[in-house]
């Protein structure tokens, strides 16, 4: 069996740290320029230098993305952030355009080169061309299938990488190369600035109709034509590792501390009890169910991984996520008098109840049996977002843990 390394997205620095002390082997991060998600928090180099330190302390590795597809006005600009890059101990850069290749293998020669899904890479031929040009790992596109996968990994060096994505939003072009949000709104999805039209409702309009919009109908369901159920592998870790898959990648760098905490806890659980025994695992599926569920998604499916999707890939009705839990903060410290100390995400009250997420799989029910403000000041609610708090919970809890709210 190869090493299976969970690969988890961070967004920020409170994220990723998130993600290492939920059990990621390695994230991967944005700077502010040249990565494909401008809208995310990202980080700066100093922001860099002091997540990667926190991960390597933990044993987890770090990958920075500059996927961007470059223009001749990138360039120049690319050249400066490598440099800058010189002072950041990054484990590896994930690139997609070829030329920004070539200036990573000149300007961080030590650095790993990782490809990114943006690329295309859809056969074998295309692994062996990425490897020559000195690439340790290339993420496989979204539209294979594990059969097809499998056949890569038996025609390219063993120790070459395969990365494949196991969960998350799908996107409804070909490994995200999408025209349409820079051909409505002039935000380049190829640049990082993607407005997602692949979520929007659309009608048609008629040539000679003009301002007469028809409705788009699949069956009477509705007309979101391009939304894609949120792809989720939990159920077939034994197929993914099968495939010759060395690093299972979540997507989701605009996700918040509670999904990043809930999909890395649930897979690492799962990667650990399948190596530890595969009947293990098959008992704890219900578990892995119940948890990944926990998270804001859009339905499931298995994208192409076992064939070409059909119109059971698509939700027709709605845009919408389904969201069973509410983020209420994160444990910062343990104050003198032993109370919690969070900066509070979402409104909870005195005499609520609220579930901690232990880092071993655990949940913890817990009361909130009192709150008080940073001037020690007592409070029946906490109303305003990004407020310190110091919270009795009537027992102390790890500093990392996520807590939650069961909605409905």
């Amino acid at each position: 069996m190869r090493n299976t390394e969970l690969l988890i997205p961070a967004g920020s620095l409170e994220v990723l740290k998130t993600a290492v002390r939920y059990g990621a082997d390695a994230v991967y991060i944005g700077g502010e320029d040249f990565g494909l998600r401008a809208k995310a928090h990202n980080f700066t180099i100093e922001e860099m230098q002091e997540g990667i330190a926190f991960a390597h302390e933990n044993g987890c590795k770090v990958y920075l993305t500059v996927n961007i597809f470059a223009h001749n006005e990138d360039l120049t600009g690319i050249q400066e952030y490598f440099q800058k890059l010189k002072t950041v101990d990054v484990d590896a850069l994930i690139i997609s355009d070829p030329g920004v290749v070539m200036l990573a293998k000149e300007l961080l020669p030590n650095v790993e080169i990782h490809i990114s899904t943006q690329a295309n890479n859809t056969n074998y031929g295309t692994y062996k061309f990425w490897y020559n040009l000195g690439a340790k790992r290339v993420v496989s596109a979204r539209e294979l299938s594990l059969a097809e996968i499998k056949e890569i990994r038996k025609n390219i060096p063993d120790d070459m990488e395969i990365e494949s994505f196991i969960h998350g939003a799908m996107c409804i072009s070909y490994s995200g190369r999408c025209l349409l949000s820079n051909y409505f709104t002039g935000r380049d999805a190829n640049q990082g600035a993607c407005t997602h039209p692949c979520r929007w409702k659309y009608a048609i309009v008629e040539e000679k109709r003009p301002g007469e919009y028809l409705p788009v109908n699949e069956d009477d369901r509705g007309t979101y034509i391009f939304n894609s159920k949120d792809l989720c592998m939990i159920e077939y870790l034994p197929e993914m590792i099968d495939a010759g898959i060395d690093s299972f990648k979540i997507e989701g760098r605009m996700k918040t501390a509670l999904y990043v905490a809930t999909v890395a806890r649930t897979y690492r659980k799962a990667i650990d009890d399948y190596q530890e025994s595969p009947e293990l695992y098959r008992q704890n599926m219900e578990y892995y169910r119940k948890e990944i569920a926990k998270c804001t998604y859009r339905q499931f499916t298995t994208g192409f991984y076992f064939g070409k999707t059909d119109s059971d890939s698509q939700i027709y009705d709605n845009n919408t996520y389904i969201k069973e839990y509410t983020y209420l903060g994160m444990v910062n410290e343990i104050d003198e008098d032993g109370w919690i100390v969070l900066e509070q995400r979402n409104k909870f009250t005195v005499g609520e109840l609220v579930e901690a997420m232990l880092f071993n799989g655990d949940n913890l029910e817990l009361e909130v049996k009192g709150i008080r403000n940073s001037k020690g000041e007592g409070m029946e609610s906490a109303p305003h977002p990004k407020q310190e708090l110091h919270v009795d919970f009537g027992r102390k809890l790890p500093v990392g843990c996520v807590l939650r709210r069961k909605e409905g």
